[in-house]
């Protein structure tokens, strides 16, 4: 499940702007009128998942400085640029519209049922975190005793069980929504980036669902779209 809000697409900035920021030639054939910094931008934008304030602190002034030109590119590729100032990230999402046949350029990235549990627990620490005014701070051991609430009583392959939660927690960082905290072992920060991607809506309906499983001893088998990613 995604969370977006679908809204009508902003006028184009005026790319006059673009022209008073020609760089110097940066290759030899070089055409391109956006400086080297700001090219930065682009690209980590398009490699994403976000661009983040805290992990890319040299991109993020140049983001909001070049916000209006950045925006006009992106909409050159049918993209929209999100940005939430409050939390220090900006990432890309496929503009849609009905009247208009638009290419594809971002995949979902298809979850299972036990790594969509994981994204869940993963978006209410950021909550908790939120209140206490705390980073989300998680460790391997937390999250797979989270999960093994959901593990099918009794499990003939508990193994199996157990590989699919360490490949959830590999899937996460795989789409940057955990960063491996420095000097700590098996201790990652959540992404503020899964805010925008779950509203705290979102989170209580299919939490609800998800613990009403897991008190059937549903298994954790299934698969469910629910991330966006390039």
């Amino acid at each position: 499940m995604n969370s977006r809000n679908e809204s009508e697409v902003e006028v184009l900035p005026d790319n006059s702007a673009a022209d008073s920021l020609t760089p110097p030639t940066v290759i030899p054939g070089d055409r391109g009128t956006l400086p080297v910094d700001a090219r930065r931008v682009l690209v980590q934008l398009l490699r994403g998942p976000c661009v983040d304030v805290r992990r890319h602190a040299k991109l993020w002034p140049v983001l909001l400085r070049d916000e209006d030109v950045v925006t006009s590119r992106l909409h050159d590729i049918f993209l929209e640029l999100v940005i939430d100032r409050d939390q220090g990230v900006a990432f890309t999402r496929q503009m849609s519209f009905e009247q208009v046949d638009i290419p594809i350029l971002l995949r979902k990235a298809p979850l299972t049922f036990i790594e969509s549990v994981l994204v869940l627990y993963l978006r209410q620490r950021l909550t908790q975190a939120d209140a206490q005014g705390d980073r989300a701070v998680v460790s391997n051991p937390e999250m797979l005793e989270h999960m093994s609430v959901f593990e099918r009583q009794p499990n003939p392959d508990h193994a199996k069980f157990e590989k699919q939660s360490l490949n959830a927690i590999e899937k996460m960082k795989t789409l940057s929504l955990l960063h491996k905290l420095q000097g700590a072992d098996e201790r990652y920060e959540v992404s503020p980036t899964l805010k925008l991607l779950f509203s705290a809506e979102d989170i209580q309906a299919l939490n609800k669902v998800y613990m009403t499983m897991a008190s059937n001893n549903s298994d954790a088998n299934g698969t469910d779209e629910v991330v966006s990613a390039d």
